[in-house]
């Protein structure tokens, strides 16, 4: 990049896409301040150490002194910016609806002290309501008035479309780059600042390597109106997608079809695509289950009733009991049963626990009187600070959960379960069993060892 194209951005929040976008931004050569107000995570970003797990983040960090630096203060770098970026945490109420009390705090922080001679351009790329980028702007203006202060000054939608596991990749390669904004300076702007995206001028880093064939992003411009409403539709319809196919893995299972090959017949269609046709226990994380209900909520409040994406709640909700069901079928008895539990993030290469479904099968394997052992190779810690009262066995190794029990269920595909040493593990259980809730494993592989295998739909 020339010097002049560089920008002083400051990205607020350093969660996963906070940081994610901080370091790349940084790596990029613009000047980034990261911002987080819980001091422990910037002592410890400030010392190298990830506050997250994903794939090329640690080595991003370890290389980031030139250009990024992290902060619990934001207003002592607030003059010199030219881009605020609001990345903080938007949670679900229990109505279903988007908490923006952090949104907002951090938009009253700006507005009661940015320079009116030279206002930043604000950026939303938290997920957020519609309607959330007029709300930022009133609240800013509001701060202004307080001050006596006017100013022209806008307020952009930039959304994400990070997979947690992918986050670096899908930021430096992404399939598009969505600005809502009516302003064209402000356009202008966060054009420059991905322009190295956009054009692909940059040298990869190594821990994140360019896609062989990969194509240039689009720029997609908008309304921030619309903006926010891509976001919102791009994450209902992938969530449609796996519970879709989930709703015909019930069928195959009961016609002896198997959902892995029909869903590869569909998929080589154009116009349908493989993508998220994976039949298994349903999604999780903390986008999907979050933007689905954000957005049923929203369709209430405008007479909308989205009958369809009630669906879509529902069938993921009922996908975590098959497992439950299948354990049934071959256990008859689940009551002092010993469960090992392989995969506890909501999906691999993260360490991401929320609402994955392990949470629901370990629970409901609780209540039902099973002995329950659990293994993870990045989420047991999180899992265990999480759920610290439950009476569970935690395992160094998935051959240590599989260890003399009754079954196995895997929930996690991560890699790694693919190549373990399942004839061996096969004697060490107390009864060759695996429910395979991701439909990871060779079928045929497994039952040649004397498993009794059963995925989803197989």
């Amino acid at each position: 990049m020339k010097a002049a194209e560089k920008l002083n951005v400051i990205i607020v929040g350093t969660g996963y896409v906070g940081l994610t976008t901080g370091l790349a931004l940084g790596y990029l050569g613009h000047k980034v301040t990261c911002v987080d107000k819980d001091t422990a995570i910037i002592d410890k970003l400030e010392r190298g150490i990830s506050t997250i797990f994903e794939p090329g983040l640690e080595e991003l960090l370890a290389d980031s002194g030139r250009t990024v630096t992290f902060t619990g203060n934001m207003l002592s770098y607030l003059n010199e910016a030219d881009i605020v970026v609001i990345a903080v945490g938007t949670p679900s109420k229990e109505n279903g609806d988007t908490d923006l009390s952090y949104v907002e705090a951090v938009a009253r922080e700006v507005g009661a002290a940015l320079n009116p001679g030279k206002p930043p351009v604000i950026v939303n790329k938290s997920t957020v309501p519609i309607g959330t980028a007029r709300r930022v702007e009133t609240v800013v203006r509001e701060e202004l008035e307080k001050r006596g202060a006017a100013c022209r000054f806008s307020v952009a939608s930039n959304p994400e479309f990070l997979r947690e596991g992918a986050a670096l990749h899908d930021t430096f390669y992404p399939d598009r780059i969505v600005v809502g904004t009516e302003d064209v300076g402000a356009l202008n702007l966060l054009r420059q600042m991905y322009a190295p995206i956009l054009e692909q001028t940059f040298t990869p880093p190594q821990a994140v390597p360019r896609p062989e064939g990969y194509t240039l992003p689009a720029l997609v411009t908008t309304s921030p109106t619309s903006a926010e409403l891509i976001k919102y539709t791009a994450n209902a319809f992938l969530a449609t997608k796996i519970s879709f196919i989930n709703e015909f893995a019930a069928i195959a299972d009961k016609v002896g079809a198997d959902i892995t090959e029909v869903a590869k017949g569909i998929g080589l269609d154009k116009r349908i695509g493989s993508g998220f046709l994976q039949a298994g226990v349903g999604w999780g994380g903390s986008c999907f289950p979050k933007d689905v209900r954000s957005i049923l909520f929203t369709g209430s409040q405008y007479s909308c009733d989205m009958e369809l994406l009630k669906a879509v709640l529902e069938v993921n909700r009922r996908q975590r009991k098959k497992v439950i069901e299948k354990l049934q079928q071959t256990l008859k008895v689940i009551r002092g049963s010993t469960v090992g539990i392989l995969g506890l993030a909501f999906k691999p290469n993260t360490d991401d626990i929320r609402e994955a479904p392990a949470i629901d099968v370990i629970g409901e394997l609780l209540d039902m009187g099973a002995r329950v052992k659990v293994y993870d190779p990045v989420a047991i810690d999180k899992y265990r600070e999480t759920y610290p009262g439950q009476k569970i066995v935690y395992c160094s190794s998935a051959e240590d959960a599989a260890r003399d029990s009754d079954a196995i269920v895997i929930l996690t595909d991560w890699d790694q379960f693919r190549h373990l040493p399942w004839d061996d593990i096969g004697h060490s259980m107390q009864s060759k069993i695996i429910i395979d809730g991701r439909n990871m494993l060779n079928s045929e592989e497994l039952s040649s060892y004397g498993f009794i295998y059963n995925g989803i739909g197989r």
